[in-house]
C-alpha cells in the first residue's frame, strides 16, 4: 500500500497522525491506524532529556553542624504587608484571603500580626 501523505519524521506515513515516542528497543504503532514501523520511520530525528532529583530534606542526624528548628509559631501565615497591628502598633502583618460571601461581593481578608499574633479581618 502506498503511502497516502507526505511523509515527515514522527508522523504516521499511513494516516498522518503523530507517532509515539520511541522506546528503547523495537518499533512503535500508531495510534490511530494501528500499522507498526521501524525506527527508521523517525528518520534522523533526536530527542535527549534530563532527570533532576529533589534533594533530601535534611534530618539533622549526619549534619556537621546543629541544626535550629524552626517553631511553626514563628512563621508568618502568610505573604507579609504593611499595615499597623491594632494590638502592639507593630507594622508588619501576613494575610490570607477567602471567598467567604456570595460571588458578586468582595473576599474576605485576614490579617495576622507578625509579632503578637493578633487577628482581624476586613471585608474587602
Amino acid at each position: 500500500m502506498s503511502s497516502l501523505f507526505k511523509s515527515h519524521e514522527g508522523f504516521c506515513p499511513d494516516c498522518g497522525s503523530v507517532l509515539p515516542l520511541l522506546q528503547g528497543v523495537g518499533g512503535v504503532r500508531c495510534y490511530t491506524c494501528k500499522h507498526e514501523f521501524g525506527p527508521e520511520v523517525f528518520g534522523k530525528m533526536e530527542s535527549s532529556y534530563t532527570i533532576q532529583f529533589n534533594s533530601r530534606p535534611s534530618t539533622g542526624i549526619y549534619d556537621s553542624a546543629p541544626s535550629k528548628k524552626k517553631n511553626a509559631e514563628d512563621e508568618p501565615e502568610g505573604p507579609i504587608v504593611e499595615r499597623r497591628c491594632p494590638a502592639c502598633k507593630n507594622e508588619t502583618m501576613s494575610y490570607a484571603t477567602l471567598q467567604l460571601r456570595s460571588a458578586d461581593e468582595g473576599q474576605t481578608v485576614f490579617y495576622t500580626c507578625t509579632k503578637c499574633k493578633f487577628k482581624e479581618t476586613e471585608n474587602s
